[in-house]
Formats: C-alpha cells, sequence, structure tokens
C-alpha cells in the first residue's frame, strides 16, 4: 500500500484518538501474569471520566490479571489506523463501581454486568501513555500522552 496522505498533527491524532474512546464499542486487553504469561482478549468498554471502564469475571485469567497486575495494554484498529494505551488499573466490585460509570457502560453495550447471575468485577484503566499512527509515516510523533499527561 502507497501512503499518499500526509502525517496527522499531534492536535488532530488527539482529536481521532478521543473519538474513537466515545465512538468504539471493543477494545484488545492485554496482561500479563506474575509469571509474565501474556493474555489478551477483546472486552467491551465505556470512556467515562478520562478512563476506560472494563468489565469481567474476576476469576478468568484477565481478571486476575487486571487485579494482581494493576497495569493493561489496550489497543484498537488493524495495523493502519492503531491507537495503544497503556494504563493503569483498579478494581470495583459491583456494589462499589461509580452509579455513573456504570450508566455509561449500559449506555453504550446495552448489557449491565451488575445484573448478570455471573459475578463481574469491573475495572478502571486510567491511561498514562497514549500512542497513535496510521503508518509508518506518522510513528514520528506517536505519542500524545506521558505520565497520564496529554502531549498536545
Amino acid at each position: 500500500m502507497k501512503i499518499t496522505a500526509p502525517p496527522r498533527g499531534p492536535e488532530r491524532r488527539k482529536q481521532d484518538v478521543l473519538a474513537r474512546l466515545e465512538r468504539e464499542t471493543d477494545v484488545w486487553v492485554a496482561t500479563a501474569d506474575a509469571d509474565g504469561l501474556p493474555c489478551l482478549v477483546p472486552l467491551w468498554f465505556a470512556w467515562h471520566g478520562e478512563s476506560l471502564w472494563l468489565a469481567t469475571r474476576r476469576t478468568n485469567p484477565t481478571g486476575r490479571n487486571l487485579r494482581e497486575g494493576g497495569r493493561a495494554r489496550l489497543a484498537f484498529g488493524h495495523t493502519r489506523d492503531v491507537v495503544l494505551i497503556d494504563g493503569d488499573v483498579e478494581t470495583f466490585g459491583a456494589s462499589e463501581v461509580p452509579a455513573e460509570a456504570a450508566g455509561a457502560f449500559l449506555a453504550k453495550t446495552g448489557w449491565d454486568p451488575r445484573e448478570d447471575s455471573a459475578p463481574y468485577a469491573w475495572f478502571r484503566v486510567r491511561p498514562r501513555a497514549v500512542q497513535a499512527w496510521h503508518g509508518v509515516h506518522e510513528l514520528r510523533g506517536r505519542h500524545l500522552m506521558r505520565d497520564g499527561v496529554w502531549t498536545v
């Protein structure tokens, strides 16, 4: 594939990332256990309060890794439209999750894990680093957030 479009500027990339956080429903969630065994799964999410909110069972590998490791890498898109988010994770029980976050998740996905017969935990992922690029010509300038602060 030949690249013909000029690279996006940092402000445009940030706008595009924020639009995806509002628009997308699924995100790839990468975690690792204490021995470094990786786990990669797609989960529904909601962007609320400058954080991504995920729900999964506390006892499955992803739930354990999120809870015990306290970190995750989230990814959107295909190889020509990449968004990577590295974040710190906080765990909430069904009775502890902020009602506004659970409501945003329900509004976006149509599913309320608090009503499910299986016990689900909630995970708030606060971005610490964000990268975005469209192909190799956008690798320079791909870092849009570092240490939890937008660089643009």
